[in-house]
């Protein structure tokens, strides 16, 4: 039996991005303004081993965290209509790049350093991989990532723009996809 593509319009939505430039908060809006489910992969592995991501971290280390989180995110690639939102660290995965992008409409949430910085206060204690590091060492891993983020196919600038307006705009842009591509 053929593998048939699956249509544009069926696509899963993925957000990719750094910790805290709020894929999650903007999945969220886009998954209401399209009548689709919407899973936050963190949420979903912090369910399972009821607790937080830190100390899941603490637990299995990063490497199990890894391995489970590329299990979920592939069985979810796997199915349709979901708007999902990944960690900043599951495009480190190839694997997790390449289904993404081969099943998954990819945006790219990008902020400046600056505009991240101002909001480090509101994130550093739930994230495990900035732990015990200085600013340098977080300014030097955002910066290492965004190489990591370069493989999506939309990407979209956070700053200076309200929530809404940029689920807006991103709705709009999928909206037009579907036009032109189905």
């Amino acid at each position: 039996m053929e593998k048939r593509e699956t249509p544009i319009r069926e696509k899963n939505i993925m957000f990719t991005g750094f910790m805290g430039v709020g894929k999650t908060t903007i999945g969220n809006l886009v998954a209401k303004k399209l009548y689709r489910d919407f899973i936050d992969i963190d949420a979903v592995i912090a369910a399972e081993y009821e607790k937080p991501i830190t100390e899941i971290f603490q637990e299995i280390g990063e490497k199990a965290f890894r391995q489970r989180e590329k299990e979920i995110i592939t069985e979810l690639c796997h199915k349709k209509l979901k708007v999902i939102s990944v960690g900043g660290g599951a495009f480190l995965q190839q694997e997790v790049r390449d289904i993404a992008m081969s099943s998954c409409m990819v945006f790219y949430l990008d902020l400046s350093w600056g505009s991240w910085k101002d909001r480090i206060n509101l994130i550093i204690d739930s994230r495990p991989v900035l732990q015990g590091k200085s600013m340098e060492d977080i300014e030097k891993l955002f910066y290492e990532r965004q190489k990591i983020y370069s493989q999506h196919h939309s990407k979209v600038t956070m700053d200076k723009q309200e929530v809404e307006e940029i689920a807006d705009h991103i709705v709009d842009s999928i909206k037009l996809a579907w036009e032109l591509y189905d």
